[in-house]
């Protein structure tokens, strides 16, 4: 427990449950994404799909993994 405290002291902190979900779940749907642009070659899909499974690395609050998330998984269901 001593190093979890010196972890958070340099600001660093684990995510929490919804964000690890979350960003499974966007990162299967994704990959599912791309591999369906891939095959009917389709570069919305394609690159909705990458898009998916690259932001949750830029992204660190669990809010705005969801949001983003969201919209770009309503946009592939648009496309698709």
């Amino acid at each position: 427990m001593n190093e979890l405290k010196q972890l958070e002291s340099l600001g660093l902190v684990l995510p929490g449950p919804a964000y690890l979900f979350g960003a499974i779940m966007f990162g299967i749907i994704g990959w599912v994404a791309f591999r369906r642009g891939k095959k009917v070659s389709s570069a919305a899909l394609t690159w909705t799909g990458v898009a998916l499974m690259v932001y949750p690395y830029a992204v660190s609050e669990t809010w705005m993994l969801w949001v983003i998330g969201l919209g770009l998984s309503g946009w592939l269901y648009a496309k698709w």
